[in-house]
């Protein structure tokens, strides 16, 4: 049988990738994308619908327009801020921290995507194997954290953890079909990413294409005993 797959993010790099991706395997039956700069440009196979993770009233808009009959094999989470073009970047020191700021990445890495789960795991398909995938972070573990900084990421994402460990133990129960999981993309040549590549090996930076195709193939080998873990780009898990 066919799969649907629904990518929240789809208009960022790892988020379009993954969707271009699934679009081109035959077993996928339909991709529905949502992200804030959708196009109209929907056919049989990609639907496109709008949605602001920042609103949960978006939210509530966005799965109200999907079908009754519609049941996901996988939910990919591929939203996230970093920085932005304006005020956001990762803090170096404590005097860096903005209670503004700091509310706008927890909104956006942390609420947003537990709003997600909210709206979405009713349409988890209970009959087989189905994934809620979230895009994490390396830094989000704190038994890694050695050089500390970035205060309001590494919080959000080890918040973020949390909350699919949480998924994972309350939603076995009625779907134990489900895995959720905590996926590290890698660093990946992206506007999240670009003012850090300097500091990245070229083997160690890798595109949009190739970071997709690597947690795909993560996705698929996961079983229901990996549900709440977090897995970095090659399959190695990342310890909280």
């Amino acid at each position: 049988m066919k799969k649907n797959v629904a990518v929240i993010g789809s208009s960022g790099a790892i988020g379009n990738a993954v969707s271009k991706i699934l679009l081109d395997d035959e077993s996928i039956e339909s991709v529905y994308n949502f992200s804030r700069s959708t196009s109209d440009n929907s056919s049989e196979k990609s639907k496109n619908i709008y949605i602001d993770i920042e609103s949960e009233e978006s939210i509530k808009d966005a799965v109200n327009k999907i079908p009754d009959d519609i049941r996901f094999d996988l939910i990919f989470v591929a939203t996230g801020i970093l920085h932005n073009d304006s005020d956001v970047y990762p803090e170096k020191s404590i005097r860096d921290i903005s209670s503004d700021k700091f509310k706008k990445v927890l909104m956006i890495n942390t609420v947003g995507p537990a709003l997600i789960g909210k709206y979405f795991i009713p349409f988890l398909n209970k009959d087989n194997k189905n994934v809620f995938a979230f895009l994490s972070a390396r830094v989000g573990s704190i038994s890694d954290n050695k050089i500390g900084g970035w205060y309001s990421y590494r919080a959000s994402k080890t918040a973020l953890n949390q909350i699919v460990k949480n998924f994972s133990i309350e939603i076995k129960r009625s779907n134990p079909n489900s895995i959720f999981i905590g996926l590290q993309p890698g660093t990946v040549k992206s506007n999240l990413s670009k003012p850090f590549e300097k500091n990245v090996q070229s083997d160690n930076l890798f595109t949009p294409d190739q970071s997709a195709s690597k947690l795909l193939e993560v996705i698929d080998s996961l079983t229901s005993d990996d549900s709440g873990k977090f897995y970095a780009w090659n399959g190695d898990e990342i310890q909280p």
